[in-house]
């Protein structure tokens, strides 16, 4: 096990000169006051609050060297809550990152800072993830710990041993994401997973106990977390709580009682110091009160040195581990595993799999293509991790031979996350933002509701997490209107990257796997059918889907018209235009998966696939978006409304989804001959 980085070897050097924790912290707190003075917005309570327990923890405790930020070793801090970003701009402007100079700390929250309102993954030099919705960076850790946890069973401490250290607040705690995380992190014995929680009592209304009365502690206890209480201001006690932290062989909660705005003369312990700038007078003030006497953003050199020490230990500790690496016999392997990237036995064995698919040409549920697809995947690549929120058998999410990831077998690969989405779509983006893992998790497409803040974090940070979301529309049939997916589709296309997969056979999808397991940058919302589907594409050469949209029946002459459709619709598409073919009505036909990666054609190509005929949608789900397609003079064919119990054949016939509606659209638009 790798050793603690310890101040006291630093304060041992020159023990009669060296700034004590104290003053360490009021530096941290101090920068705080000023880049929240100088934006005129922010945060300055919480920082202010818990810098000593921040102080305590990045000079006792945590395994970091600021100057590779993105050692793979690195233990991973994340602020849950996230308002209190000068905090971490302050430690990391303090440890010598690059990217946080003063001047940084001096554009705090303006337009190309890197110090953003929130802290923002990618954004800044060792940022983990993004924070600010709270509850969602408590929730990531436990992705991130579980990463740590899997790729340990993999490659032993000699490689893998770091942990994973939250600052939270009472906000975080009251969100119910936080619930299932805690419960899963318990369930999981996640023993490398410490959560420091800012307990201040005070919220941006005022005391929390005007909504809240819930006793954390036994919360954490009854969902299998040890436990300790610390004064947040006691730095002895924080260090010792956090060394028996790193003893337990459970996750850990410290509750520090804090102040919030600590030093703040009249607005310490006071919501007016949560939201918003302490004030010149104030600010002033707590200066004295403080005993700083430097001007703003100033720190003295002899607690810049202390703190620049620090990082120089933790450069220590990351060269150890560089020689460990280069004389470990899976040294290439694990490089590899953390590079993240499917290799080519991959985009081989999906080709081969395409071409075989044209050639046996199923009949079946799209989400069962899915299943067997995982099953190629899965054998073709050890960077794949699964799980669905207790729908397993219903999104066949786990394939022939993976054991279940858990508190008994951390080297599993498939997860069981209870019924729990949004815990789920968080702890999917911990274990992609930790390196190593390509994750992927199945229910139904209509609870993406259900899992939608932490989805939008995964498409806002780019990171490669992969949605496996079945029974995507009224064909879901009798569940009835509470399980049936209509606004669904357009919620997803709205956010901004973020692929969305809607497959219309076998074929496309295993070309919609293969994309989102190739898009490290975005991640993907496979939808897929409950009923059986027909295979309509003839051949496989080429991933067509990677268009986004594409011809999948063309016409012998000008078009009359064109039909433009999504996965289980497609097929009733293709049949209005063969049965209108005999009419002597020239229709084409377009499959569209991927309307994001359709929009990224030229506008030379979209215009070839979509024609100047006119365009009929047909999409079992609202036609909100649809019309940017269709044009002026197009029809849409679908929902108007929510669903109805019934089987799905009634269902389609009873919202007039079906070819004769199609084939009455088009005759409506084509002149007589």
């Amino acid at each position: 096990m790798t050793p603690t980085l310890s101040l006291r070897q630093v304060e041992a050097t020159d023990a009669a000169t060296a700034p004590d924790l104290a003053t360490m912290a009021n530096a941290v707190r101090m920068l705080a006051v000023a880049g929240v003075e100088a934006a005129k917005s922010g945060h300055p309570g919480m920082p202010m609050g818990m810098a000593d327990v921040a102080t305590v923890l990045f000079t006792r405790v945590m395994k970091l060297d600021p100057a590779r930020p993105d050692w793979p070793d690195r233990d991973r801090f994340v602020l849950s809550a996230g308002h209190g970003s000068m905090l971490q701009y302050a430690l990391h402007h303090l440890l010598g990152y690059a990217d946080m100079p003063v001047e940084e700390l001096k554009r705090f929250r303006q337009l190309g800072a890197k110090a953003a309102g929130h802290p923002e993954y990618g954004h800044a030099a060792g940022i983990e993830t993004t924070t600010g919705p709270l509850g969602q960076g408590i929730t990531t850790a436990v992705g991130m710990a579980l990463a740590e946890r899997h790729l340990n069973a993999r490659f032993s401490d000699a490689l893998v041993d770091h942990r994973t250290y939250v600052i939270a607040g009472d906000g975080c705690l009251m969100e119910g994401v936080s619930q299932e995380a805690i419960d899963l992190a318990g369930q999981l014995n996640l023993s490398r997973l410490v959560v420091l929680w800012d307990d201040n009592g005070i919220s941006i209304d005022g005391p929390t106990r005007l909504s809240t009365r819930t006793d954390q502690a036994a919360r954490f206890k009854a969902s299998g977390w040890a436990v300790e209480t610390v004064d947040a201001y006691d730095h002895d006690a924080i260090e010792a709580a956090l060394v028996r932290a790193r003893a337990s062989d459970r996750p850990t909660l410290i509750a520090c009682r804090s102040v919030i705005g600590y030093g703040a003369p009249t607005k310490a312990g006071t919501c007016g110091v949560h939201g918003a700038p302490l004030g010149a007078e104030e600010a002033q003030a707590a200066a004295e009160a403080l005993g700083w006497d430097s001007p703003p953003f100033t720190v003295p050199e002899d607690i810049r040195d202390t703190w620049r020490a620090v990082a120089n230990a933790g450069r220590t500790h990351r060269e150890a581990w560089e020689r460990r690496l280069a004389a470990h016999p899976s040294r290439t392997d694990f490089q590899r595993v953390m590079a993240t990237e499917p290799g080519p036995e991959m985009a081989e064995a999906l080709a081969a799999y395409r071409r075989e698919l044209v050639v046996t040409r199923p009949k079946m549920a799209t989400r069962k293509v899915s299943h067997l697809v995982l099953g190629v995947v899965n054998a073709a690549t050890d960077l794949t991790v699964g799980g669905s929120a207790d729908l397993t058998h219903s999104n066949l999410t786990q394939t022939k031979g993976m054991e279940v990831l858990d508190a008994g077998n951390y080297g599993g690969r498939y997860i069981h996350y209870g019924i729990r989405e949004h815990a789920m779509a968080a702890v999917m983006n911990g274990l992609a933002v930790h390196g190593g893992i390509i994750p992927y998790g199945g229910t139904f497409l209509v609870f993406s509701d259900y899992a939608r803040g932490a989805l939008r974090l995964s498409a806002l940070m780019g990171v490669r997490v992969i949605h496996v979301l079945t029974h995507d529309s009224i064909g879901l049939g009798e569940d009835g209107p509470t399980h049936q997916p209509v606004e669904h589709l357009a919620m997803l296309r709205a956010t901004p990257n973020l692929h969305v997969f809607r497959p219309a056979d076998a074929v496309e999808t295993a070309e919609c796997w293969e994309l989102a397991l190739n898009s490290p940058g975005t991640p993907s919302a496979l939808c897929l059918s409950r009923q059986d589907l027909p295979t309509l594409r003839r051949e496989a050469s080429d991933n067509r889907s990677a268009a986004g949209a594409y011809i999948l029946r063309e016409t012998p002459g000008p078009r009359d018209a064109t039909l433009l459709a999504t996965g289980s619709e497609v097929a009733l598409a293709v049949e209005a235009a063969e049965r209108l073919a005999r009419e002597g009505v020239n229709v084409a036909v377009v499959s569209m998966p991927c309307w994001e990666l359709f929009e990224r054609q030229s506008a030379a190509n979209r215009a070839i696939v979509l024609g100047t005929a006119p365009r009929i949608g047909v999409e079992a789900a609202v036609r909100f978006g649809w019309d940017r397609w269709l044009g002026d003079q197009g029809a849409f064919i679908g929902m108007g409304g929510f669903g109805a119990s019934a089987p799905a054949a009634d269902l389609y016939r009873h919202f007039g989804i079906t070819v004769d509606a199609i084939m009455a659209a088009v005759r409506a638009r084509v002149a007589p001959a």
